[in-house]
Order: structure tokens, then sequence, then C-alpha cells
């Protein structure tokens, strides 16, 4: 009876214990996920992309809004460093500072900004100042980090070319005027790319340095749509990479078309 019993708890622990590896190997490090801002693009080199919104229904993922058309890097794409691990060996480019490529991965949606005094969203929300500067000179000390002259001293923006009142340093512009920070390289590892955003197309064929760009009617919807306690997800991947990955990393399925299922 005694060595019944042994056997009875040994098999259970080795079925307790295979099932936790088996839940520790099916895990992301964005399983804490319930929502997800998706951009697919044709190959590496493509300069726009299609921009999807899904929130976690059960264990898998459910479109809640159309696909809408985005623009992305004068490049196209190269892999990132969010939380995904690095893809170095997995085929296709590598982002760096000032390759104008967008990066690729899966990253977390952090503060969102702009130029009025507040917006309609539950996320943090950055009221944009003339002093205020996105530091992409790689190795300064606020490298990759929204900073204001005011407080850190003009010498730690010198040389920064990512003022965010872009209306009051580049002729009116007005493509910072709503978005969100996209969570590349929070490390600050030097060269890996900097000041990475969703932010306001200047036309639907104008590329970006390295950012995603859409309508205002598009940003708006998605800055009411975010909430911090889902802890939004931002991913960007060419349609092959989407592919080989969709399963491994648990994303929503897309099918040969475009469509989202």
């Amino acid at each position: 009876m005694i060595v019944y019993r042994r056997t009875v708890a040994l098999l259970a622990l080795v079925v307790t214990l295979a099932g936790a590896a088996h839940a520790a190997a099916a895990t992301t490090p964005w399983h804490d996920a319930r929502q997800m801002v998706l951009v697919t693009t044709a190959d590496w080199n493509a300069d726009h992309g299609t921009l999807r919104t899904f929130v976690r229904d059960g264990e898998g993922w459910r479109e809640v809004r159309a696909a809408t058309p985005v623009t992305i890097g004068k490049n196209g794409a190269g892999w990132g460093l969010g939380m995904n691990a690095p893809q170095n060996d997995a085929g296709g480019p590598v982002k760096r500072e000032g390759d104008n490529r967008s990066p690729a991965g899966v990253f977390r949606i952090g503060d969102t900004f702009g130029y009025a005094a507040s917006v309609d969203t539950a996320m943090p929300y950055l009221a944009l100042n003339a002093t205020q500067y996105c530091v992409d000179v790689s190795g300064a000390a606020h490298y990759n980090r929204i900073v204001d002259a005011k407080v850190v001293g003009a010498d730690a923006v010198k040389g920064s070319t990512e003022p965010m009142r872009r209306d009051l340093h580049a002729n009116g512009d007005q493509r910072y005027r709503m978005g969100f920070v996209i969570e590349q390289n929070p490390q600050a590892r030097p060269q890996a790319g900097s000041c990475i955003f969703a932010h306001l197309w200047k036309s639907p064929t104008d590329a970006t340095a390295g950012c995603t760009a859409m309508t205002p009617a598009v940003m708006q919807s998605l800055l009411a749509w975010l909430k911090p306690q889902d802890h939004p997800v931002f991913v960007l991947l060419p349609q092959a990479q989407y592919k080989r990955l969709r399963a491994d990393w648990k994303l929503p399925r897309v099918d040969a078309s475009g469509d989202a299922s």
C-alpha cells in the first residue's frame, strides 16, 4: 500500500511538472496583453502596411475595427528591441539608428502625447511644449527619452533632431499633434534606434523615418480605445514573418488575403 501511494504521488508530481513546463513554454512576455495594435507589411522593404486592432477573447483574439492603411519607415522594417527575443538569426534586417526602418516585433505601448492640453484617452498623456525633445543622439544620457530642455538643460538635447512640438519647429508640421510611444529599445542600447512613435501621417504616400503613421481619425479612435489596465501591445511584422511566428507568439490568425480570423 505504501509503495502504491508513493507511485501515485510520484506520477501526480510528474504530471504537475509536465503541465507547468508546458504552460511556461506556452506563455509569452506579452501574455497579459488584452489589446493589440497589429501592422503587417508585404515584405521587409515595403514602406506601408495595414493596421488592425484586436481584443483578447478567451485564449484567442477578436478583431474589433476595420483594417486601415498606414505608412511606416521609408526603407521598410527591421528587427527591433521589444518584448520578443532578438531575431538576428531569423533573417531580415536589424533596426539601427538613422536607418529609416520601422522596428519589427512586439512592443509595449507607452505614453500618449499631443499638442492639446488633454485628449480623450485613458492612457498616460503628455501635453507637449516647445522645449520638449525626444533625444535621438546615440550614447547621450537621455537617449530614446522624451525630456524637457528646461528641466534637463539645453546641453542634454544638443544635436537632437526630434523636437516634439513640430508645429513650432517645422513650419506648422502636425504629425505629432496626436500619437503614442512604441517602446522600442527601452533599455536605450546605443545605435539600436530611438524615438519610435505612432503619429499622424503627412499624406497616404509619405513614409516616415521609422514610425508608423495614420489618419487623424484612426489615431483619435485608437487613443480613445486603448486602456492601460489591458496592457496594450503594438506588433509590426512582414507577412512572411507573421505567418512563421503567429502560432509561437500567439498572435491573431490572418489569412493569405490579409483578413483576420
